[in-house]
């Protein structure tokens, strides 16, 4: 796979690993022409498992990359790690408070943001659309610092966080389409949502490496943004709706073993 795309150019690259993710993403939610329903242990484990890898993500590929960049550049090393990462999770924080959403297994009454006639469907889709850009921006970012031929930056660690932001999205995907048939959507509605959340990925992916190509200096700061962005929905997402049904300790043993796997995953292809 490394191969295969050190021969595109890297917005090219962006744009193939989007795809990827996305594509994983539909094949999780594709579990609902089999299922009616997901045990809801299994649901928080993979989305337990889910957060693991994002904030594995958030520290081995994106802040540390962005500490040593920032130190090549000649910036103080800490500070556009904690620029980045602080408005990385404003950004997620304000998109949240303007655009109407609605997070999966609540009511429809709890749709968060401006209120709104729209549909439950429409609801969910921008809130897991809304947390799915910085997946996106990420393996963007990632694959346009290693084009910038940065030491700390490789193409290996790019690919590292693309196949973790992948695994991840399978359980995503399951997490989202099987449940809202049990909310009584059909099988095909439940899928398109499913897989529409993802869909935006391929595009946060191309702008996110395009942005870090041609203005080499935000380098630092776009990395750490990604980080930033990618905790915020952990924290203020994954987390809670596993915390909700009593299985805190599968989740929390789940996390820590996606962390352990996208861990696993940089530091042996970067």
């Amino acid at each position: 796979m490394i191969t295969w795309l050190k021969e595109l150019d890297p917005v090219w690259q962006a744009l193939a690993a989007g795809l990827f993710t996305w594509g994983l993403t539909a094949l999780g939610a594709a579990l609902v022409f089999g299922l009616v329903r997901v045990n809801r242990k299994l649901l928080d484990a993979m989305l337990g498992f889910a957060g693991g890898v994002m904030l594995a993500a958030s520290y081995w590929s994106l802040l540390a990359p962005s500490i040593e960049v920032a130190d090549e550049q000649g910036w103080p090393s800490w500070f556009p790690a904690a620029v980045g990462f602080i408005v990385g999770g404003v950004f997620l924080w304000g998109l949240d408070r303007l655009l109407p959403h609605l997070h999966r297994g609540l009511p429809t009454e709890s749709a968060e943001g401006p209120r709104t006639a729209w549909q439950r469907s429409v609801l969910l889709i921008i809130a897991i659309t809304l947390h799915n850009i910085p997946e996106g921006l990420a393996v963007g970012v990632a694959l346009g610092s290693a084009a910038s031929g940065l030491e700390t930056a490789s193409l290996g660690s790019a690919t590292a966080l693309a196949i973790g932001i992948g695994l991840q999205n399978v359980p995503e995907g399951i997490a989202v389409a099987v449940p809202l048939r049990g909310e009584g959507l059909s099988r095909i509605k439940a899928w398109m949502i499913g897989q529409a959340s993802a869909l935006v990925e391929p595009v946060a992916a191309v702008i996110g490496a395009a942005v870090v190509m041609f203005a080499a200096p935000v380098l630092p700061f776009a990395l750490s943004f990604a980080a930033g962005a990618m905790v915020y929905v952990v924290v203020e997402e994954l987390i809670p709706e596993t915390q909700q049904q009593g299985n805190d300790d599968l989740a929390t043993v789940c996390l820590m073993l996606g962390f352990t796997l996208m861990m696993i995953l940089d530091v042996a292809l970067g």
